[in-house]
This record gives structure tokens, C-alpha cells and sequence, in this order.
């Protein structure tokens, strides 16, 4: 089987030859082990590197060679469902302060500085123009301007150059999922205040996020994109940042739009979150109409046996933790690896591999341990 047809095969429920298996992201260092160069691929590092090239004039091989290293990536790694495509940083910098250091926007006006950590690869703001604590009154207007940005145009196949130079690259080789079903509520403080005091300003923001993505989905569809991921993190070990009401009030109408949207256009639904998500089950995987679930965060109890036996229709990709990968020696890797492929040839219906990025610093005999698992079935 193709990988594709492997992980089809798998997410409609159908016999295959072979586990199918994925890798949610890489680090820049990992992806340069994998080519054996310098890999323009990551995250933080990829929007450090795109300002670089922005301020000394090459943005345009910087977008040849990310498009490039991003395909060979997944390619040289045998993955069944890719990853096409990572993080852009499309503001232009006014400044460059030292070799790490950017600052952006406009000195007289509203500015800020971001500064790259080589170690990380993590590329944060430090600093910014001082501004008032933000308020529901500024909620209220983020959310008429949502609301009136839905009668803009929608998006086109061309509006997607890396997914469409993924299908090219591709083919009908691998699996390449798509985007446009994202919903989350942001997670600065006033907006988690707005949960509480006024659900009904951020149950509008939701709909109108919702209602934009079902402009993108027919597109997706329209490029023969079916899996289509989304979703968007609100959860640590200890469960959501809002309550199970909250979600049901505001999160479950949003999510019902999307889903219902992708039922029209033969697509799946797929929402990813970190964190312990049974608090909110019944409605984020039952409910909602959603169709899979990926950044399962094995470590804070979204354990793969108890998802198959809740949700039977789910479709799951994910089994190892990042934090394991990381952290672990490579006997507990091959452990964990294993023990997810176990789950999935049993059970059905799930792509394996490691849920969240693989981290910088990760030792490079466990990413190595991890792919050699998991290409080396029984």
C-alpha cells in the first residue's frame, strides 16, 4: 500500500498492511539530522530565519529552500501523513538590534522587539510599546470586526502554495492533511474573563471563526485534502482553562458548524489539543460532530485504549509523548512506541507517531530509536 492508501484504509476503518505513521513536527536540529544539512524547518527558528531573510533580501530562497526541506523531511523519514508546512513570520523588521534581535512595527507608533534563543530555537517578544491591560471592551471589538471580516471574499487553491506544491511533490504517495477547521479561544486573561462574564461575546467570536473556516474547507476539498486539522490548545495536565459549561456554551457551537461543514464537503474534522481533555469529552469528541483527534498528550491521561473504548468512531493519530522522547531513555522510547502500535493494530483507526513537536534538544538516538520502532513492524 501507499502511505496514503494506508492511512485512508485506516481512518475508514479497513484492513491494512501496516500500521500508518506520522510525526506531528520537528525541531530545526532534529530535521538537519534527517537531511543531513541544514534543514529550514521548525518552528520559532523558522520565523527568526524568515525575518533574517526578509532584512538582508532573500526571502525568496528562503521560501524555495523551506518549501524544499520541509518535503524532503517527511520523505526521507517514510512518513504515511506528512506535515506540508510550518510556521511563517510575515512582518517585516524595522531594526535588527544584534545578530538574534528584530524589532518590528513602527517607532512612533505601535512596536515590538523579538529575540531568537540558538538552544530553544524558540523566537519570543521581550519587549513592546507599553499599552493598557486589554479589557472585554477590546474582546467586544475583536469580535465585531470578526464578525464583519465574513462578507470578505474566501480563500482560493491558490491562496495555498505549500499545500499545492505538497500535492505535486506527493502525489498520491502520502497523505497530506489540510486546514481551515482551527476554533480556540485565545488564552490571554481578558478573553478568559469574557468566559466567565460574558460567554455571549465569545461564543460570537467563535461562530464567526467557525463561519470563516467554512469558506477554507470547500477549498481544501476542491485540492482533495480530507483530513483536515485543526483545533486549538486549552488545556494542561490539571484539564481545561475554562469550564466544561463554558465549553459547552460557547466552544460546541462553533465546533458543530465546522464538523457540519465538513460532512458536506466528505472531509474529516480533526481538532488537536494538549492537556487532559475528559472534563469536556462528551461534547469536544461526541457532540461537536468531530471526526479525530491528534495531539494526543499521553503523559496528562488522553490515553489511546480509553479513546477507542469511548469514542469507537474517532479517528487518532499520536501514542508517543514529546516529554518522553525528550526526557526518556531509549529503552522507555521503544516501550512507548511499541505499546501505541500494539493499541493500534488492536484497535483500529490510528496513525501513530509522536503527538507534539520533537523538541530541541532532543538526544538524537531517541528520535532515531522512535523512527526505527516504528518502521520496523512485526
Amino acid at each position: 500500500m501507499t502511505g496514503k492508501e494506508r492511512v485512508m484504509a485506516t481512518f475508514e476503518g479497513r484492513e491494512v498492511d501496516r500500521v500508518p505513521i506520522y510525526c506531528a513536527g520537528l525541531s530545526s536540529q532534529i530535521a538537519s539530522h534527517v537531511l543531513g544539512r541544514e534543514a529550514f524547518v521548525g518552528h520559532g527558528m523558522q520565523r527568526y530565519r524568515e525575518s533574517v531573510a526578509r532584512w538582508e533580501g532573500w526571502l525568496e530562497e528562503f521560501e524555495e529552500r523551506t518549501c524544499r526541506d520541509v518535503l524532503e523531511a517527511s520523505e526521507t523519514l517514510d512518513l504515511d501523513l506528512v506535515r506540508p508546512m510550518y510556521w511563517r513570520y510575515s512582518h517585516e523588521p524595522i531594526e535588527r538590534i544584534d545578530e538574534n534581535t528584530f524589532m518590528y512595527g513602527d517607532r512612533d507608533g505601535t512596536w515590538w522587539v523579538n529575540r531568537f534563543d540558538p538552544e530553544t530555537e524558540l523566537y519570543q517578544e521581550i519587549d513592546r510599546t507599553p499599552q493598557p491591560e486589554p479589557t472585554i471592551e477590546d474582546v467586544e471589538r475583536r469580535v465585531e470586526q470578526m464578525e464583519e471580516s465574513l462578507d470578505a471574499p474566501g480563500p482560493t487553491t491558490e491562496s495555498y502554495p505549500d499545500l499545492l506544491a505538497a500535492v505535486e511533490y506527493y502525489g498520491e504517495r502520502r497523505a497530506i492533511p489540510g486546514f481551515g477547521t482551527g476554533v480556540s479561544v485565545p488564552r490571554e486573561r481578558h478573553w478568559l474573563e469574557a468566559m466567565v462574564l460574558r460567554p455571549d461575546l465569545v461564543r460570537r467570536y467563535l461562530i464567526a471563526v467557525a463561519r470563516r473556516n467554512t469558506k477554507t474547507i470547500p477549498v481544501m476539498a476542491q485540492m482533495g485534502l480530507r483530513i483536515l486539522f485543526g483545533g486549538g490548545d486549552f488545556a494542561g495536565k490539571n484539564g481545561p482553562l475554562y469550564s466544561p459549561r463554558a465549553f459547552h456554551e460557547c466552544m460546541l457551537p462553533a465546533l458543530q458548524i465546522v464538523s457540519e461543514c465538513c460532512d458536506e464537503n466528505d472531509c474529516w474534522h480533526f481538532f488537536a489539543s494538549d492537556g487532559d481533555l475528559w472534563p469536556v469529552a462528551e461534547d469536544l469528541f461526541g457532540n461537536s460532530g468531530v471526526h479525530g483527534f491528534y495531539e494526543i498528550d499521553r503523559r496528562a491521561g488522553m490515553d489511546l485504549n480509553r479513546l477507542r473504548d469511548e469514542y469507537p468512531h474517532l479517528r487518532l493519530c499520536g501514542g508517543i509523548a514529546s516529554e518522553t522522547l525528550h526526557m526518556g531513555t531509549r529503552e522507555e522510547v521503544v516501550a512507548e512506541v511499541r505499546s501505541a502500535l500494539e493499541v493500534a493494530r488492536e484497535r483500529g483507526r490510528i496513525v501513530v507517531g509522536i503527538s507534539n513537536q520533537v523538541v530541541p534538544g532532543t538526544p538524537l538516538e531517541n528520535f532515531d530509536a522512535m523512527m526505527e520502532t516504528l518502521h520496523d513492524q512485526p
